[in-house]
């Protein structure tokens, strides 16, 4: 199949262009928002709109500047510290969810030491909202032809513009419904049902690392880390202990109410 054609700019108004990976980051704002204000009301957290809309903007902090600051260690120091002026060419790529990761769960231990709330009680609630910022966001991964997947002979297997010619695994489609689509379900399904605070955060981060690690098996490698071992990619090494430890802390939690 031959990649669908799609203007990664969905918009020009003269010099400025809107491109769909950033629509996709605002629509996940969006929702986080809306989310998080339905699940203040659920447990009737101490919280207003305002409150909410500043929890948003500390956890869109921590994405954006977790998620560069990750890309840069985890995956490509070399080329930034020749090229230090890449550090914030943005647009040009180069987030990593882990970093992510990290950098949300630090700007939500702030907030709660500033509002004095439950630190495990907010990340609960950004457990919930993560499958749909990581769905959307792999949908713009696609539109934007990038990391896409390893050879395939399968019938869906994909021309991506820029490789080198040869049918490639959708592999962003598969982390969207898997990471996202999925992923959603489950942890609303863990959430109803959570006995204690951190329970939701630690099957979220379980599901991430294990729907990451196996899709990783149909992703391409970065070309400038290729395969550990031979066999495992960055992005698993640093899944697997996400599935782990969330799954070790997920069960430790739940037996403290073992009736639910």
């Amino acid at each position: 199949m031959q990649f669908p054609h799609i203007d990664p700019v969905f918009l020009s108004i003269g010099p400025l262009q809107f491109r769909w990976y950033g629509l996709m980051y605002v629509l996940s704002f969006i929702a986080t928002y809306f989310i998080i204000r339905s699940e203040v009301t659920r447990k009737k957290l101490p919280l207003t709109k305002d409150d909410v809309a500043d929890l948003v903007f500390y956890g869109a902090m921590g994405v954006v500047l977790g998620g560069r600051t990750g890309y840069i260690l985890f995956y490509n120091l070399g080329f930034y510290l020749a090229n230090p002026l890449k550090l914030f060419a943005v647009w040009e790529g180069g987030m990593s969810f882990h970093g992510g990761f990290l950098g949300v769960a630090l700007a939500f231990l702030l907030y709660a030491r500033r509002k004095k709330i439950p630190f495990l009680a907010l990340t609960d609630m950004a457990a919930l909202c993560a499958p749909v910022g990581l769905g959307l966001g792999r949908i713009g991964n696609f539109i934007n032809g990038e990391l896409y997947g390893r050879t395939t002979d399968a019938p869906w297997g994909i021309i991506f513009p820029g490789s080198d010619g040869i049918p490639r695994h959708p592999s962003q489609l598969y982390e969207a419904f898997l990471e996202g689509l999925v992923l959603f379900f489950i942890v609303r399904f863990v959430s109803k049902r959570a006995p204690v605070n951190g329970v939701t955060t630690c099957a979220a981060c379980a599901g991430y690392g294990l729907f990451r690690f196996i899709v990783e098996f149909f992703r391409q490698p970065d070309a400038q880390i290729g395969l550990f071992f031979g066999m495992f990619s960055m992005g698993q090494l640093l899944s697997l202990p996400m599935f782990l430890l969330g799954s070790f802390l997920a069960f430790r939690l739940s037996q403290r109410h073992p009736a639910r």
